[in-house]
């Protein structure tokens, strides 16, 4: 009985994802505690470079202009890196359609570099020739409650950008 205990934890482990509601970081954590009616995302972040740095998650909303466009988005948060993989809760103001951007500022001055990671929810396949997606390609939507996302992060390798490891 014990060892069919052990088996099906270790498949539930498997299958779960990187962080559980109501273990996000950030200012916005209560946001995605189990239970709560009010709309957020738990961006769960993995795929880092090395635990160094700052990690940036920013919410646009659905208009397709304001994406990416300085001081158009709704929501910003900026955490030390802590662990390989981070569940960031980000609340936004009411049920809709969002896009998210993650940054990994690898050496923590501010600005944007050659080292520093990146990625978006839906995980667009970017490039050197094209490294900001179209919002329709990230656009995810929130109803009442928790949504989580997953965004893989994406780093320069030479003259191609992908996850660490691929």
């Amino acid at each position: 009985m014990f060892k069919l205990l052990s088996s099906l934890a270790a498949v539930a482990l498997t299958v779960l994802p990187l962080v559980p509601a109501g273990a996000g970081l950030g200012p916005d954590a209560a946001r995605c505690d189990a239970g709560k009616e009010h709309p957020a995302f738990l961006v769960n972040v993995s795929g880092f470079k090395n635990r160094n740095g700052r990690l940036r998650v920013q919410v646009y909303g659905s208009n397709p202009a304001d994406f990416l466009a300085r001081g158009k988005g709704l929501r910003r948060i900026d955490l030390p890196v802590t662990s390989s993989s981070m569940g960031i809760c980000v609340a936004v103001p009411r049920p809709g359609t969002y896009a998210i951007a993650v940054r990994h500022d690898t050496d923590g001055n501010g600005r944007s570099g050659w080292n520093d990671g990146g990625g978006f929810s839906r995980n667009p396949k970017i490039s050197l020739a094209r490294l900001k997606p179209r919002h329709r390609e990230v656009a995810v939507a929130v109803g009442e409650g928790v949504k989580p996302v997953e965004v893989v992060l994406n780093y320069r390798k030479g003259l191609s950008i992908g996850p660490v490891g691929r």
